[in-house]
């Protein structure tokens, strides 16, 4: 790969140990995506939550937290996905102390380097969306998607290593959708049945995705008939990349590198139809009516101000079932903002639990379902219930307002 003079540096360790380590990295996934050189990127973000770091993990940072300050501070704004523990809420869930301690640790040598701790995986709604063009390197799939497709920005899917790398660089390996070649369509999708809840949206993004199948397919989709909301746009574009590995698709007249068909050259493509049979397809493999219901979960992606506002608004003058949990997350930012207006107030009243920094499938999720006996699980996120199938849970999707219905029932209505 070609370096110039200043990462030449880095690699010599002239910059201090933690760059040498990350350009090294960086080096070394270049070259095994064929990359040529490396881009500069404006901001990283970074997945790393305890559960999949542990102790060694946990080691290696406060290793290079341990540097002088100026060869540990990352070199361009640097923000987190979800926590692992909400510190403020953990006990209750079930969560031990040595889980605590260990994102106590983490936080830590984060802090220390400069790495800002947001603790989002919605950093595209609440702090720093990234512009047409813009290359960054994100690692939460959610986030990658979004702010590749609906922004129009420049990324790949970061593993944590390769995004703390980044950090500290202000680079990543220019190969895959860094190239606009690219980002060019290879499957052309047709809607016929139109989307209409946030669920809705999530289903259609998962069938998409699961056609697909790949990280390097990129679907264009037709046939639309309303521009989807933000929140719309994320529960889409976070199941399709649940479900296809799927970083990029555009929307025909509606994200920004897809004004028609022609300009992301899928007019010579065979169109595929997504049926209604498709969707229901999907829908029927999860639970059904009268299915006992443990916890209902609104995560994955983390809740918007409006979302919030949405569960309030359903649980306001309602008691969860004594028998069942409902927990709804949201980002620090957001959860200020609800709990100032009195939506985390009216959804605890009710019995629900707000936390914050946290998505639930990152947080342990195996061991808060062992420790309280849940299995039966609701959402309406069409991707966590793509992801805890494999915890030891029992996945059922249904609409926002089902949901909250069902915990109050508690069983599916």
């Amino acid at each position: 790969m070609k370096l110039n003079e200043e990462e030449q540096a880095m690699l010599a360790g002239e910059l201090g140990e933690p760059k040498r380590w990350a350009l090294d990295h960086m080096l070394k996934v270049g070259a095994m995506f064929d990359a040529a050189d490396l881009v500069p990127v404006s901001q990283a973000h970074m997945m790393a939550d305890p559960e999949s770091l542990g102790d060694a993990g946990v080691g290696f940072m406060e290793e290079l937290a341990a540097h002088p300050a100026e060869d540990r501070r990352v070199a361009v704004p640097m923000i987190t996905d979800p926590r692992g523990v909400d510190l403020e809420r953990y006990r209750p869930l079930g969560q031990t102390e040595e889980m605590a301690d260990l994102e106590r640790r983490f936080i830590a040598a984060c802090s220390a380097m400069a790495i800002l701790m947001t603790n989002t995986c919605i950093n595209y709604q609440t702090i720093m969306p990234p512009v047409q063009g813009e290359h960054v390197a994100f690692g939460d799939t959610g986030v990658v998607i979004y702010c590749n497709s609906v922004l129009g920005a420049y990324s790949n899917f970061e593993g944590g290593p390769s995004a703390l790398a980044a950090g500290l660089t202000g680079r990543t390996p220019r190969y895959g959708l860094h190239l606009p070649a690219n980002r060019r369509a290879t499957k052309r999708f047709t809607v016929r049945h139109q989307p209409g809840e946030l669920t809705d949206w999530g289903v259609l993004g998962a069938v998409i995705g699961k056609l697909s199948g790949s990280y390097w397919e990129v679907p264009v989709v037709e046939g639309l008939e309303q521009v989807p909301t933000s929140d719309e746009v994320k529960h889409f574009g976070a199941a399709m990349a649940s479900y296809g590995s799927t970083p990029l698709f555009h929307l025909v007249g509606i994200t920004p590198e897809a004004p028609s068909l022609a300009a992301v050259g899928g007019e010579g493509l065979e169109a595929i139809e997504v049926s209604e049979q498709d969707l229901s397809a999907l829908r029927s493999s999860f639970g059904a009516k009268g299915d006992k219901v443990d916890v209902v979960v609104f995560a994955a992606p983390q809740l918007s101000l409006v979302e919030m506002q949405q569960v309030a608004d359903l649980c306001a003058g309602r008691k969860i079932h004594a028998d069942t949990a409902l927990i709804a997350c949201t980002s620090p930012s957001i959860y200020y903002e609800a709990q100032r207006l009195g939506l985390v107030e009216t959804i605890e009243t009710a019995g629900g639990r707000v936390l914050e920094g946290t998505c639930f499938y990152n947080q342990y999720a195996r061991e808060i379902g062992e420790a309280n006996g849940w299995t039966r699980l609701l959402s309406n996120s069409a991707k966590i219930v793509n992801i805890l199938g494999g915890y030891g849970y029992k996945p059922a999707l249904a609409s926002m307002e089902h949901c909250v219905a069902s915990a109050c029932a508690g069983e599916i209505v």
